[in-house]
């Protein structure tokens, strides 16, 4: 095992300020993960040089990989801090912010176009909670296990980081809120959207804006069929048109 951890970060002060690289070397300790570089960094900021310089900026919150919000591209692949352990990586280690949201300091990102599509497309259950309204709707078994998988989507953007049609040029909302209006349209409560969500899929920025790189699948930290989310909803998103043509 190495005796110490060298680790390059890129980081930027202002959102428009130009980046920079700065170099850091840590002691060694078994089962570090990013994180905890990360703050061991926070403690004492001094780079290579020798030189005082500012703490990191990032992002966390549960540190379990449920959240999403430590996510950053760690040796050229977009992947959670969090989970992300020293053992496994190469050395220097690179840590970046994701690329396809704007900067706001350091490895910190406004991910928040990610969630205003999560808006556009309802992605949620409609419930009223004023008063008891009972046991929810039952599922069947088949139906339950590919909700399970796709309710594992966390909203970290790693499919959107290396999705190529994702970008500031274009209007394509990504894979992952595609396949949340699948798991919401398959419930029994959710489907009261089902038209709506559809719709929201169907113009600019939806499904047709799709380049099928299926390389969010592969991107995806909780092996989502994503891909499969796009297709099924491909076949509803027809089922709808022929509908609407049909004034049904």
């Amino acid at each position: 095992m190495p005796s110490t951890i060298s680790l390059r970060i890129k980081r930027r002060d202002e959102p428009d300020s130009e980046p920079y690289w700065e170099e850091f070397e840590l002691p060694y300790r078994a089962g570090m993960n990013i994180i905890s570089c990360l703050m061991e960094i926070q403690k004492k900021p001094i780079n290579t040089k020798g030189e005082k310089t500012t703490p990191i900026v990032w992002d966390d919150s549960c540190l379990e990989e449920v959240c999403g919000s430590c996510t950053m591209v760690i040796n050229g692949r977009a992947r959670q801090a969090c989970s992300t352990l020293i053992d496994r990586l190469s050395q220097p280690i690179t840590i970046e912010p994701m690329t396809k949201f704007p900067s706001i300091r350091d490895l910190r990102v406004d991910r928040q176009k990610m969630f205003e599509n999560l808006k556009r497309v309802k992605a949620w259950i409609p419930i009223d909670g004023t008063h008891n309204i009972g046991p929810g709707p039952r599922m069947n078994p088949a139906d339950q296990q590919i909700a399970y998988e796709l309710s594992r989507c966390m909203t970290c953007g790693c499919c959107l980081e290396v999705c190529p049609q994702f970008n500031d040029k274009s209007d394509f909302i990504g894979a992952a809120p595609i396949s949340q209006v699948r798991l919401f349209n398959m419930h029994p409560t959710g489907k009261m959207y089902a038209d709506e969500r559809l719709d929201a899929i169907m113009g600019g920025g939806g499904l047709e804006d799709c380049g099928n790189a299926q390389m969010c699948v592969e991107a995806c930290p909780k092996n989502i069929s994503l891909t499969t989310s796009i297709g099924e909803m491909e076949k509803e998103a027809t089922k709808r048109m022929f509908k609407k043509l049909l004034g049904s």
